[in-house]
């Protein structure tokens, strides 16, 4: 993670931290999402020798996230929201396999799923996460604070 925090540095955002070991991180730019998105993968790709997704999300979108969980009921630790680039495709449920009694609802830009019995054994598979990345709900709220803090 402090490689991380340097490249974000060498990117000239600011203020930026970590949480835990999974590259998730919170800074500080004037930049908006696109020319954030292009120099954290530039800088992941020349460190990691292959091309590395990034999704990027703002203070506001991320508690816009938390709010809008459909599964607000359920321990954050069984809720995860699969963050995409863009709308997830209108097929994301009905092209899902192997459910076994996980909930899955579309999102702005995420596809919140719910595993009632968690996440460790489950089977589900969802083509569109191909394309994104996943985080509990217990993450998300952190990485909320966390950016909230920083505002």
């Amino acid at each position: 993670m402090s490689e991380l925090l340097a490249m974000c540095e060498a990117a000239g955002f600011t203020n930026a931290k970590t949480y835990i070991a999974s590259g998730n991180v919170v800074f500080q730019s004037d930049l908006s999402e696109h020319p954030i998105k292009l120099a954290l993968e530039n800088a992941l790709a020349a460190y990691a020798g292959k091309p590395v997704g990034v999704c990027v999300r703002t203070c506001e979108e991320m508690k816009q996230v938390l709010a809008a969980n459909p599964f607000a009921h359920a321990p954050g630790n069984r809720v995860n929201t699969l963050f995409l680039d863009e709308a997830p495709p209108q097929d994301a449920i009905t092209d899902a396999r192997h459910l076994k009694g996980e909930e899955i609802i579309l999102g702005v830009r995420e596809i919140y799923v719910h595993y009632p019995d968690g996440m460790g054994g489950s089977k589900l598979v969802i083509p569109a996460a191909n394309k994104g990345t996943m985080r509990n709900m217990n993450t998300v709220a952190k990485l909320t604070e966390m950016s909230a803090a920083l505002s």
